[in-house]
């Protein structure tokens, strides 16, 4: 008959205890190790580099497009240029004077404040529900995090015209009103329906990601909280944000990314004046597409801002990935 650590002397139990750990460790460690090691292997590398120069010839070919001229752009390839070198910045200067509905410095101002409340928002909310999710025990808690996790698989355009219907009518069943229209008009009203969507849409993944971060925690640190009586919003605030910040700068860039480049919930719940830059690049075109060679000028000045916000975050961005390939 085999007899647990429960059945042990106290510093027997005491020693098996410290060489699972030990052994958790060393396992942790081989794994970082195994991982590094394929990362760094040579085919590896040859890969990185392969796929560095797809991805980087056509965004080299549309960075050089951009300064061409029209009539070059119509007739040619962006590859000429090297045999016919005649730059101009008359799209980026037509890009920049193009008035439609809105001018470009208003996009770019509509676009931050829709994409700032629509990344934090998503964050703050789903750090709650990861750490309950991770620390917490309540009753049902597995079974309601598997249903937040499967609402993943749910399309946004499924959920487009339920909320439309919530932000304006609000939801009845029969003749009762079981939620009440939020009646989101305005210019505040507009920017309002869009960070509610972001937001919701972001959940699901958001919880996911920080909650696998948070729930691979040293459980030493948690159990010495609890043993020096600190509550869990201390534990909260004190331990898990700080540790944490690599999964969260991880999924603000991701968010951020994903609210920046949107059109389709932009399209939907915005209007007129409050369109974001990924709409003026829609109407950059003009009619039939005529003017489509601008699209190469906007571009560039639609990912200044996204690459800013990588390259401040990108050692965070890293190890939050690292982190998650080794962790859980």
């Amino acid at each position: 008959m085999s007899a647990t650590t429960d059945d042990l002397p106290q510093p027997i139990a005491h020693r098996s205890e410290r060489a699972r750990e030990r052994a958790i460790r060393k396992a942790e460690n081989a794994s970082l190790s195994d991982t590094k090691r394929r990362l760094s292997s040579t085919g590896a590398t040859i890969a990185a580099v392969v796929i560095a120069v797809i991805w980087t010839v056509p965004t080299f070919g549309l960075f050089i497009t951009s300064f061409r001229q029209p009539a070059d752009i119509n007739t040619s390839g962006w590859w000429t240029f090297l045999s016919n070198p005649d730059l101009t910045l008359s799209n980026y200067t037509n890009t920049l004077q193009f008035t439609d509905t809105i001018t470009v410095a208003q996009s770019f101002v509509n676009s931050l404040v829709i994409v700032i409340p629509a990344t934090i928002f998503p964050i703050a909310l789903a750090l709650l529900a990861a750490y309950a999710f991770a620390w917490v025990n309540f009753r049902g808690k597995n079974i309601l995090f598997i249903a937040v996790f499967s609402l993943q698989v749910v399309p946004i355009q499924v959920a487009l015209v339920p909320l439309l219907s919530l932000f304006s009518n609000g939801v009845t069943i029969g003749n009762w009103a079981v939620f009440p229209g939020l009646n989101l008009n305005g210019v505040e009203g507009s920017f309002a329906r869009i960070w509610i969507a972001h937001t919701i849409f972001a959940l699901p993944l958001a919880i996911f990601l920080l909650h696998n971060f948070i729930a691979a925690l040293p459980n030493d640190i948690m159990e010495a909280a609890r043993i020096d009586g600190a509550s869990h919003g201390q534990t909260f605030f004190r331990i898990v944000l700080p540790l944490a910040r690599p999964a969260i700068a991880s999924f603000a860039i991701l968010q951020f990314l994903w609210v920046w480049n949107d059109l389709l919930v932009a399209t939907i719940f915005t209007s007129g004046s409050n369109f974001p830059i990924t709409k003026l690049l829609t109407d950059l075109a003009g009619t039939y597409g005529q003017t489509w060679y601008l699209l190469s000028a906007g571009t560039f000045l639609a990912i200044i801002v996204p690459l800013i916000v990588f390259f401040a975050l990108q050692r965070y961005f890293v190890r939050g990935l690292l982190a998650g390939a080794t962790k859980g």
